[in-house]
């Protein structure tokens, strides 16, 4: 009989060690890799049912709940520690590697857990892990970005925990395994759930996070916190129905913050939201093939991600830039890594013969086969964005676009062997579909070399391909700026200081507001709008078109708005302004239907 130990213990047994490796850096090269492949080796020996089963007060605390759904999940959350090792020998000090061990230990304890008690203490484990690797780079932006990710995973963790106690008190037991849409505890532990999905105005932990990170913590981030999310979701929530509605809204809202984002890895991170809408919409619709395709998509995914991330931090680790509109034409001094980048961006596009293609099409199938024809054209739309936003972006402003004059080096030896490792697992799988899909939860009949499929495949590539080169040539496509871009976060920030302000004395605040807006924003622009309202008006087309022209013209734009601005409001016309009659006759109307209502007049 094989002796096998609980998943988790083996890395966090072994993140206490490498501590004690500081200073010895090929001891504890050696010592991380030895550690990534006995826990594989582990996960491989391990048999199905439930394993370490330890009784606490009246419940079974379960560190070893092996299936197929776990199983598959378990071996790419092996593989990728295995590679982000690998990428992060050049790193000196052990703090990221201490992390990086935690960080997968609590993932892997989730992934295996049996009961809610124990899952959720890896959870928490989980969090704090992936703050401490995100603080491990040790800059301004990767602090802030830490406390945002507490704050939205403390949020989302309270709404967990408190779900899950209703749930044990409800059900008597602390099983882990289908909830369902059912109850007050159900729809917490759902929303809980949700956070660490990033679904939409939850998502900018992701993004934020993500993008400041290190270039070996990124490897871990992308791959773990909403791929152990997913799989969670899935094992509770298949079928449920608003899952299919949420993942459509994500598969969209991302893509134009991808298109207009400079820096490379946000822009990614943008995507991964995009991508994770798909693996909502599967586990909605929550048919056999619908879940396969969500679990093999988030196998894929994680791969085609690993490469992107590492190829992009390869850039930042040699030139020590991440922005579009500092970097192009690299691929003289980093073929290989180019390489890698342009596989990583054929699999997230779902090019025939790379990963994607063999995952993210079961999702679609099954939407088709479920009837939802909204919902197909939106992942079609969707797949065909991804491609416009990252698959011809990423490699195209890194590595192809004008030279930016930035003079560096092939990135090193042990970055592009992690790289080539996992870019050549995404060839592999989108050859050899079979040799992920004997691993799925359900039984594989699908079969996604058709002749329709790869041909609706390649001309919904060539398609976004010709609007991605039509946009180029036409000033169409956003130009690469310095810039912040304001997400869904703004509404929190706001919210919240109005939230404060009223507090301190609702009643004089409000008033206070309602008096500024009715006499004096109010009166203010229709004095200012009446003065000249054709000129106002065409001020107001041109501010409005910003946004939505190309370079050439924005400046040409912005150049007349500001001279219409500065003249403003040139030539008046003699006439009792238009403007203060219309707000005259409106205070009027408003007060006699007042007195007419309320005092009955």
């Amino acid at each position: 009989m094989t002796v096998t130990a609980p998943p988790a213990l083996i890395f966090l047994i072994g993140a206490i060690i490498v501590p004690l490796l500081k200073g010895r850096t090929k001891t504890r090269k050696t010592y991380l890799i030895c550690l990534t492949i006995l826990g594989l080796a582990n996960v491989i020996c391990m048999q199905q049912g439930r394993h370490w089963v330890v009784p606490f007060l009246n419940y079974e605390i379960v560190f070893g709940n092996v299936d197929k759904l776990s199983l598959v999940f378990g071996y790419i959350f092996h593989i990728v520690p295995f590679l982000a090792v690998i990428f992060g020998f050049n790193i000196k000090t052990t703090v990221e590697s201490t992390a990086g061990m935690v960080y997968t230990g609590s993932v892997v304890g989730v992934t295996f857990a049996g009961d809610f008690i124990s899952l959720f203490c890896f959870w928490e484990l989980m969090t704090l892990s992936a703050v401490a690797l995100l603080w491990a780079r040790s800059t301004k932006e990767s602090l802030a970005a830490g406390f945002r990710y507490v704050i939205f995973h403390f949020f989302g963790s309270v709404i967990l925990l408190v779900g899950i106690v209703l749930h044990i008190c409800e059900k008597g037991s602390a099983e882990f395994g289908y909830v369902g849409l059912n109850g007050l505890s159900s729809y917490l532990i759902f929303i809980g759930l949700g956070v660490n999905c990033a679904w939409p105005l939850f998502h900018t932990w992701l993004t934020d996070s993500y993008g400041k990170s290190s270039v070996m913590g990124a490897v871990f981030m992308s791959a773990f916190t909403t791929k152990t999310a997913v799989y969670v979701m899935a094992r509770t929530f298949p079928g449920a129905e608003p899952l299919i509605w949420i993942g459509a809204v994500m598969t969209i809202f991302p893509l134009l913050y991808a298109l207009i984002e400079n820096d490379l890895r946000t822009s990614l991170s943008y995507v991964i939201v995009n991508q994770l809408g798909f693996m909502m919409v599967g586990i909605g619709i929550g048919s056999e093939l619908a879940i396969n395709g969500v679990v093999s998509h988030a196998f894929t995914h994680i791969l085609y991600d690993s490469v992107l991330f590492m190829s992009l931090g390869a850039v930042l680790y040699r030139t020590g830039t991440i922005k579009a509109s500092d970097l192009g034409g690299l691929f003289r001094s980093m073929p290989f890594t180019c390489a890698c980048c342009i596989i990583g961006a054929a699999s997230i596009s779902a090019a025939p013969m790379f990963c994607g293609f063999i995952s993210k099409s079961m999702v679609v199938t099954a939407a088709a086969e479920s009837h939802m024809t909204g919902i197909w054209f939106t992942l079609m739309f969707a797949s065909a964005g991804v491609l416009v936003c990252c698959g011809i972006k990423l490699p195209y402003f890194a590595f192809f676009a004008k030279d930016a004059g930035v003079k560096t080096e092939k990135a090193p030896i042990n970055m592009r062997i992690a790289m080539g490792i996992a870019a050549f697992l995404c060839v592999f799988i989108g050859v050899y579909p079979q040799s992920l899909y004997q691993f799925l939860p359900h039984h594989v009949e699908y079969i996604p070399y058709t002749a329709s499929h790869i041909l609706g495949q390649l001309q919904l590539m060539f398609f976004a391909g010709l609007a991605f080169v039509l946009f180029l040539i036409y000033g169409i496509y956003p130009s690469d700026i310095r810039a912040v871009n304001v997400d869904s976060d703004w509404i929190f920030r706001r919210g919240i200081m109005t939230l404060i302000n009223i507090s301190k004395d609702p009643v004089a605040s409000v008033f206070n507001r309602l008096k500024m807006l009715f006499f004096e924003k109010i009166p203010t622009t229709m004095k200012w709008f009446s003065t000249n309202p054709p000129a106002a008006i065409h001020m107001l087309l041109d501010l409005i078109a910003l946004p939505f022209v190309g370079a050439a013209r924005k400046l040409h734009l912005k150049k007349q708005y500001e001279i219409e601005k500065a003249t403003y409001p040139g030539h008046i016309i003699q006439a009792r302004p238009v403007g203060a009659t219309l707000l005259f006759i409106a205070e009027f109307l408003v007060a006699y239907l007042v007195a007419y209502f309320v005092f009955d007049l």
